[in-house]
């Protein structure tokens, strides 16, 4: 008796309004600091992260480790770490800059319901080392994808994500006891935001503005 065949999927077809709404995604994804303090359902949370590690790793690897900070006295510890960075943060800024940085709202920790860290496992022995024995970092890059992809989905369920940069990698590490080869990418805030905005935080409250043309890329 034979065995058919599992049928061979068909590659979807993206239609121009697929694409333009795949560019409001985009314009529309931000930095989000301002949270609602409603609860996300976990189902929801579960689905962003299964999209998340959709994302491309290097050789396959997948070496995205994600910590679900629950605890509050985690979270707490994450809060006494963040005001003791951004308080240094602030003393390399002067004048007016110091002024502005201090006015500025730089991370949703206060709010967001759910938190995230995530973590490149650099002792990952999936992907047997393939194309990262030239460029090692791109096993961090490849959670830097994970983390941008979940951000895309989390904002087309109408859901906000903030990354929290201000941050001591190693206290954050210590704060979460996790392995000692894991490496810190990212601490995300995550939750329905208090406001919505298309222009970035940053460059409304006087920051940074987007940089005009193209002077990003260099033909050659």
């Amino acid at each position: 008796m034979s065995i058919a065949a599992e049928p061979v999927s068909v590659p979807p077809r993206f239609d121009g309004d697929f694409r333009r709404r795949l560019e409001d995604l985009y314009r529309w994804r931000r930095d989000v600091r301002r949270f609602r303090t409603e609860p996300l359902e976990p189902a929801l949370v579960d689905r962003l992260l299964a999209l998340a590690v959709l994302a491309p790793s290097v050789g396959n690897s997948q070496p995205w480790r994600f910590v679900k900070v629950d605890d509050p006295l985690r979270r707490q510890g994450v809060r006494e770490a963040f005001a003791r960075a951004n308080a240094a943060a602030l003393a390399t800024f002067h004048g007016d800059r110091a002024a502005l940085y201090a006015r500025l709202k730089l991370s949703g920790l206060d709010r967001a319901p759910v938190q995230l860290a995530a973590f490149v496992d650099d002792a990952t022995g999936a992907g047997h080392g393939l194309g990262r024995q030239t460029m090692p970092e791109t096993l961090a890059y490849s959670v830097v994808g994970a983390v941008h992809a979940l951000w895309l989905a989390a904002r087309a369920h109408g859901v906000g994500v903030g990354w929290v940069s201000i941050l001591d990698p190693d206290a954050v590490h210590r704060i979460l006891e996790v392995p000692d080869s894991w490496r810190l990418i990212a601490y995300l805030c995550v939750g329905y935001p208090e406001e919505e905005h298309l222009d970035p935080e940053l460059e409304r409250h006087g920051w940074q503005a987007r940089l005009a043309g193209s002077g990003w890329l260099l033909q050659r």
